[in-house]
């Protein structure tokens, strides 16, 4: 991958990009009312359960999927992708949340990534409502299109994700930025064998009743941070 690729794809998964990932917690929000996240030590064990037992089984899966689709011009297998995943995410708040992240990228990569009629074919599926637009799907068609490797565009959208948990654990728990990025780099060899031991699967499927669980009550809760 030469330097133009990664700094094109960098772009997509940089906090500062507009997608609203900051407003919202994936349940994580919830999971600290309960009791189950008190801690950083509880917030380590919470996510990387999370990033084994669901990311890499199912959203992950869904980055690749996409991120084939890209490499083969074959747009059906990321509009199936993106349906099975819609049908799997149980939480309304997290199908919800995802289809509103998705939408917010492949906006903005249709329009700036050149040359790249399968993103432009995808976003007018999801303008029309033909197919929900979920993130994972959107990223591995983006990272894909800008010429990233398989292995490496899951390796991004699991590293997004853990630093959307540690984002917004900051402000639901007695956590700053040094004791964040510890957890990230307790993360990243997880990460790192999850992108390479996913990147081959076609198939997929999760099970996580906890944190969906979880990501279900949020809306129930009397004061919340966070959309989800």
């Amino acid at each position: 991958m030469n330097a133009l690729a990664l700094l094109h794809g960098l772009r997509f998964i940089d906090s500062f990009f507009p997608s609203g990932g900051y407003a919202l917690s994936s349940g994580l929000e919830a999971a600290v009312e309960g009791g189950a996240v008190r801690n950083a030590e509880d917030l380590a064990r919470y996510v990387e359960d999370l990033l084994r037992g669901t990311m890499s089984q199912r959203e992950a899966v869904a980055v690749g999927l996409a991120h084939k689709a890209a490499a083969t011009g074959k747009l059906e297998t990321a509009l199936k992708a993106d349906h099975d995943l819609d049908a799997m995410k149980l939480g309304r708040e997290s199908r919800l949340a995802s289809r509103q992240m998705g939408r917010q990228v492949i906006k903005i990569a249709a329009e700036q990534t050149d040359g790249q009629a399968l993103l432009k074919k995808f976003r007018a599926a999801v303008v029309a409502d033909q197919t929900p637009g979920h993130l994972s799907v959107v990223m591995g068609l983006t990272l894909g299109s800008c010429g990233w490797p398989r292995e490496g565009a899951i390796a991004a959208f699991l590293y997004q994700t853990a630093v959307g948990f540690v984002s917004a654990a900051m402000k639901l728990l007695p956590i700053g930025q040094r004791e964040g990025q510890r957890l990230l780099d307790g993360w990243l060899p997880v990460i790192s064998r999850l992108s390479v031991d996913t990147g081959s699967e076609t198939r997929m499927n999760a099970w996580a009743p906890v944190q969906d669980v979880y990501a279900m009550r949020h809306s129930q809760l009397e004061h919340r941070l966070f959309r989800s």
